[in-house]
């Protein structure tokens, strides 16, 4: 098993639990621009459903949904797949900053580590869905390298090559 802490050396990351889910809703609740592009708007039961669910073939070993901590404080979360969809790819989930810390760099930061992590770990390219209609979300993940790949409905793949 990975150590998640390694996927940077900024911010403490770890795995996160039911007993995150007060935080983790307040910094969603954050975010309403996300909830008007992937409605509803957001419950603790998500959250509780979202750290639980599975891509096919995938296993609770392969699932890691993680929190990015700056002296205890959240910044962010990621929900992050290992081997998914194909053996040498990462699939990230969901991806959500705390508001305060947005348009500052720190999750363009974050990004980068994770990548640069996950090259290490032996992975080759990191996968990830945005919703079609959202300005703010297909501006940031193409300008952290993430490429489109195919229109799936109403969400664009997107990948970065990572190795």
């Amino acid at each position: 098993m990975p150590d998640i802490s390694s996927l940077s050396t900024t911010f403490s990351v770890r795995r996160l639990d039911e007993t995150d889910i007060p935080w983790l809703y307040e910094l969603c609740r954050g975010n309403p621009l996300f909830y008007r592009y992937h409605p509803p708007f957001v419950t603790v039961e998500d959250l509780k459903e979202d750290q639980q669910v599975l891509p096919p073939g995938k296993t609770k070993d392969d699932k890691y949904y993680i929190g990015f901590f700056s002296e205890e404080q959240p910044i962010a979360v990621m929900d992050l797949v290992l081997g998914y969809p194909q053996p040498d790819t990462a699939f990230i989930g969901f991806f959500m900053m705390e508001a305060k810390c947005q348009g500052k760099g720190i999750g363009s930061g974050i990004i980068g580590e994770v990548c640069t992590g996950l090259a290490q770990w032996g992975y080759r390219r990191v996968r990830l869905a945005t919703d079609r209609e959202n300005p703010q979300s297909n501006a940031f993940w193409q300008k952290n390298g993430f490429l489109f790949v195919e229109e799936k409905g109403p969400y664009f793949l997107r990948e970065r090559n990572i190795s």
